[in-house]
């Protein structure tokens, strides 16, 4: 059985995403691109057969099994939603939405449509992210104190652009620190306090960096740090550090492991050093996306998952002093 993919935008993103992994595989084909801007240009550079001008076309499609909305993060509600609708399967790049009451609406559009929708958090596929799991929840640290997750990447201020204006998504918390919030609920469970924040924002108003404090009521309570930053020049880096009663979990470069990443795990004294194999984390979310659609089993990137990360965004948000309710 083939599925096929639609693109809902041009995005560069999709290249590494979908358009890769797809050639890597006989079962999935990438049949169609709606760009309100350069689709058939898009079409021809990608080999994709149908180039749409317009959203609906694409939507209309009958031939497109499973969309992947890659528009900017102010529009992946409403065409979220108008794509489960149509009836088509969403996968959804992050951040899922501009807040948590938009996640609440699509989620409640996914359960009345009988369609799928899953957030694209792909890093969350690897045996990487597996591998710190499962290392938590057998206890090898005892009781776990303190976690610091952080994804730092230089992204200069342009205005006017997609990761730099609020009013479409832009910021360092939604564009980048959307991804330790994720690694922390994944490991911890229970709904998080955010106790403070802090952020350095841009001219546009969007945040350049963050810092947030957050409780997590695992195991009498975890003490835990959010960091983001895409001030020019900062350095490129995504950690995780668990603190427990015997020792400690340094993983270094979750996002992309595949480009090299280090586990160091120290425990009573005992340094150790290590990796996972592994494929690229879009590789491994496509293979679980598609088994998960062909099977009917459900995903932990999807439904009450991306209401409750864009829940403990919105509070990072509100707790350094965001006014975001035009987007409610």
């Amino acid at each position: 059985m083939t599925t096929t993919i639609g693109l809902l935008g041009g995005a560069g993103i999709a290249r590494a995403a979908v358009l890769l992994p797809v050639l890597r595989r006989d079962d999935v084909v990438v049949a169609a691109v709606a760009s309100r801007s350069a689709a058939k240009a898009y079409a021809a550079e990608n080999n994709i057969e149908r180039a749409y001008d317009s959203y609906d076309e694409l939507l209309a499609d009958p031939g497109v099994d499973l969309v992947y909305n890659a528009l900017p993060p102010s529009m992946h509600a409403d065409w979220t939603v108008a794509a489960l609708r149509a009836g088509k399967d969403v996968l959804c790049e992050k951040p899922f939405t501009m807040n948590a009451a938009q996640a609440r609406r699509v989620i409640a559009a996914a359960a009345s449509s009988g369609r799928r929708v899953i957030e694209a958090f792909h890093d969350h596929y690897h045996p990487l992210s597996a591998f710190i799991r499962r290392t938590v929840a057998d206890g090898v640290l005892g009781r776990i104190h303190r976690a610091e997750a952080v994804f730092d990447g230089s992204n200069p201020y342009v205005r006017g652009t997609l990761r730099h204006e609020p009013e479409l998504g832009g910021g360092a918390l939604m564009d980048l620190g959307c991804y330790p919030v994720h690694w922390l609920r994944s490991i911890f469970p229970g709904t998080p306090t955010v106790t403070s924040a802090s952020a350095t924002t841009n001219p546009s108003g969007a945040d350049l960096s963050m810092r947030a404090e957050l409780v997590f009521p695992f195991s009498g309570g975890v003490q835990a740090t959010v960091e983001a930053s895409m001030v020019e020049g900062v350095s490129l880096k995504s950690a995780l550090t668990l603190t427990g009663e015997r020792g400690t979990l340094l993983v270094d470069n979750i996002v992309f492991p595949s480009a090299g990443h280090s586990i160091t795990l120290e425990l009573d004294g005992v340094p150790r050093v290590s990796t996972v194999a592994g494929r690229t984390t879009y590789d491994h979310q496509l293979e679980a996306v598609l088994d998960a659609l062909r099977t009917g089993s459900p995903l932990p990137t999807e439904g009450d998952d991306s209401i409750a990360t864009m829940t403990v965004i919105d509070a990072i948000y509100e707790a350094a002093g965001f006014d975001r309710s035009a987007w409610e």
